[in-house]
């Protein structure tokens, strides 16, 4: 098969959305749309934060969305903008038009962008393969968009001051091939990047990045930094690696100088954002990331939530947020010892799969969200308001809940607050059940939907609070000299990151070859095997423990951080853009056929059993998957592009969150898990159970049956009672697939449980690699 040259691609991206109009297609940035240098404003107290464009230059205009064509062939339902709802990836003109509307509408009014990887397309068709030109073009493409919103002027003539706000770029499991597998550095990827994001990594950290691929950038010099953290050294999936306890692997090699860049933060009285792509998935001992890296980051966490803002990944296309419960960290570790789970004995049917495509397994976003609700079904629960006496702690907690304390009651909190354990019997008050009334025995870890339309484009403003900063000017990235050099010697001094051992071999020396896909792919597998061997043999040795330096903690007399109470820098809220492809496309604009209600069906690539079981389906030919072979009309008319708010966390009257601390989302994750038992059933809506015991009245926003209808008057002992679903768990579902789901569909999670078991049991469910 003969493939596209690099300069046949450029042509396909420029006119593989049919012409229709010229402003969208690919094209060089006017000088004008750069901006004029050497201006500065002050902060606006917003940033953006955009995820997973996965590009794709042979999208086709209705083409098929079935998986033998992926928008690539045929005639089907495939949209100017995109097939959304669907596997297939983003056309260049979905691109074009997020970017042009960031420019005109948000651009001139944010501080700092975070880009969190996936910038080329999946290897989803056999017809057409990556290639690593292509990869690497893509991303290309993707800093050349960014130039034209946010350039300077001044890229010609200095790399380091080439945009005029920071942009905080890191590595996506796409962004590499073949996806999932980067190897430890310096390789031919973390050099390539470090050229190609130039323009956003500070000079004096361009070593540092290509000896893995991680780096930090001071947003507002001496306050704020966001840390770009290399998550394919910590991702289960990625087999050229073997987690984060071996101090010859990168995975630790990271955690170290992230102890040290926080550590040096935290001495300059600075506070810093965690970014990165994978997000640390883990539902009923299952994980997206290698165990020994979860512990080390829940760990890492707890030590520095005094300097922590928050953290920010992609990746799983859904909508949501993670807990990390401290109490999940292993004794072992606190103590500095972990020992490697090896990650790296796989069959050699399973290495020949990952070469292939990268992705071995894949959960259902179903199994993965009603997991994530019977987990926080389980979170300790407020005070009841029938108890006679209250402490002041509980009192505040119910009466002023998310109001910041005053000077007087948080003296008392803590005067209140008894050193010794607790006589035999006697109960842990909540706020002891939670870590104190900032819910300090948690962490949160924010996952921002797509721009590909998986369900709908979608794209995250956040505000944060910048009380005392608003004199300050937004900051380009600078060289920051000063602080690299440094965290760099200290590094060098404390951890010696370029002596260890190495399975690179003399084929992979030339980094700057990208051309002879064979002879990589056969050099690479050969080098897995060769380190699978070397695996193999230890873990037939006894098992061993390494020993690692633990974070210290914050100081006994620090406030919480400004993740956990309201201060300069705390993240405040989030305004959620989609773009509705199927309104704007102006295809099929009719709803979506339902059928009975007994029925096999699938909705979105979710398969739906008999009895309401959701599991999981392989391919998504989406919404409108019943077009295939159909051409809607003989050419595109699609409306005006556009975003707008599918909601606001500051104004929402569903989430109810005040800011974006560490206590809004343990009490929204309380919410969210109310009354769920977990238990074998057809939908609720034919569901009808037996109480055991008086049942208390609903909370008025939570607790209803699926017709809308409020329960109604308590029951007696043994009466039997429809089960109400949990409005805020609706809604959390709702906006994880971006509002794609109509009522019938969203219904069938009111009680729905993973195909493949009751999620009540010791089963597990598999999240390892979930990527929708």
């Amino acid at each position: 098969m003969v493939r596209p040259s690099s300069a046949l691609l450029w042509v396909l991206l420029a006119s593989c959305s049919s012409g229709l109009d010229a402003s969208l297609q690919l094209q060089p940035a006017p000088a004008s749309a750069i901006g004029e240098s050497g201006k500065s404003r002050p902060l606006r107290g917003r940033f953006l934060h955009i995820t997973d464009f996965h590009p794709d230059p042979h999208f086709k205009t209705y083409s098929s969305t079935e998986e033998i064509a992926a928008c690539h062939r045929k005639h089907g339902p495939a949209g100017y903008y995109g097939a959304e709802t669907s596997a297939c990836d983003s056309p260049v003109s979905l691109v074009n038009a997020t970017m042009d509307w960031i420019k005109h509408n948000i651009a001139d009014d944010i501080d700092f962008v975070v880009w969190t990887g996936d910038s080329a397309r999946h290897d989803n068709d056999e017809k057409l393969p990556r290639t690593q030109n292509e990869v690497i073009e893509l991303n290309e493409f993707m800093v050349q968009k960014l130039t034209e919103v946010f350039g300077s002027g001044q890229h010609e003539r200095d790399p380091t001051k080439a945009f005029k706000i920071p942009i905080v770029p890191t590595f996506g499991n796409n962004d590499i091939m073949p996806h999932n597998i980067l190897l430890e550095g310096p390789n031919k990827w973390t050099m390539k990047y470090a050229h190609l994001w130039s323009g956003f990594i500070p000079e004096a950290q361009t070593h540092q990045f290509q000896q893995g691929g991680w780096f930090s950038v001071e947003v507002i010099p001496g306050k704020l930094a966001v840390v770009s953290l290399n998550t394919l050294y910590f991702f289960s999936s990625n087999s050229g690696v073997d987690g984060c306890a071996n101090k010859n692997e990168p995975g630790y090699e990271q955690f170290e100088w992230l102890r040290v860049q926080l550590q040096i933060m935290r001495d300059r009285g600075m506070s810093a954002i965690l970014i990165g792509h994978v997000p640390p998935a883990r539902v009923d001992s299952k994980e997206s990331w290698d165990e020994t890296c979860w512990q080390k980051y829940a760990l890492w966490q707890k030590q520095y939530r005094d300097v922590i803002v928050g953290s920010l990944f992609g990746h799983m296309n859904i909508d949501h947020f993670m807990l990390q419960d401290f109490h999940h960290i292993k004794k072992s570790a606190k103590k500095g010892l972990m020992k490697a789970d090896s990650v790296m004995l796989k069959t050699e049917g399973q290495e020949r799969a990952l070469l292939q495509d990268g992705e071995v397994t894949a959960a259902s976003a179903s199994d993965y969200l009603v997991e994530l609700r019977l987990w926080w079904s389980k979170l300790p629960s407020l005070p009841s308001k029938k108890k006679k006496q209250q402490s002041l702690a509980e009192y505040v907690d119910e009466v002023d809940e998310g109001q910041p304390l005053s000077l007087w009651e948080k003296t008392l909190l803590v005067f209140s607050k008894s050193k010794k354990k607790p006589k035999d019997g006697k109960k842990k008050s909540f706020l002891d059940k939670i870590g104190g009334p900032y819910a300090e025995r948690y962490s949160v870890s924010l996952v921002a939907p797509s721009v590909v339309p998986n369900y709908f484009p979608t794209i995250r403003v956040f505000e944060y609070n910048i009380t005392g900063l608003e004199h300050l000017p937004v900051s380009p990235v600078s060289k920051q000299e000063t602080f690299s050099n440094s965290l760099i010697q200290k590094l060098a001094m404390e951890h010696k990151l370029s002596n260890h051992d190495t399975y690179l071999d003399d084929d992979f020396s030339d980094f700057s070859d990208f051309s002879d896909d064979e002879t990589y792919l056969r050099n690479l597998k050969s080098i897995l095997k060769r380190k699978h061997r070397h695996t193999e043999k230890q873990a037939l040795k006894k098992p061993k423990k390494y020993k690692f330096k633990v974070p210290k903690g914050p100081s006994k007399s620090s406030p919480p951080g400004p993740a956990y109470s309201p201060q300069t820098l705390t993240f405040t809220s989030y305004t959620q853009y989609f773009a509705n492809l199927t309104r704007i496309n102006n295809d099929f604009v009719e709803e979506m056929e339902t059928a009975g209600e007994n029925a096999t069906r699938a909705f979105y690539g979710l398969g739906v059993g008999e009895y309401g079981e959701i599991g999981q389906k392989g391919w998504k030919e989406g919404k409108h998957g019943k077009h295939q072979g159909k051409k809607p009309h003989l050419k595109p008319h699609p409306k005006k592009f556009k975003f707008e708010v599918e909601y606001d966390t500051k104004t929402d009257p569903k989430y109810k969150l005040k800011d974006l601390t560490v206590r809004s989302f343990v009490d929204l994750a309380r919410r969210i898990g109310k009354n769920y038992k977990g238990s074998k059933a057809k939908l609720y809506n034919e569901e009808e159970i037996e109480e055991d015991e008086e049942e208390e009245e609903p909370d008025e926003d939570e607790e209803i049956d699926v017709q809308g209808n409020g329960k109604g008057k308590k029951g007696k002992k043994g009466n039997k009672h429809k089960k109400g679903t949990n409005k805020t768990w609706l809604t959390f579902v709702d906006r994880a697939f971006v509002g794609t789901l109509d009522s019938s569909e969203l219904e069938l999670f009111g009680g729905a449980l993973p195909l493949s078991q009751d999620v009540g049991s010791d089963e597990s469910t598999e999240v390892e690699n979930m990527e929708l």
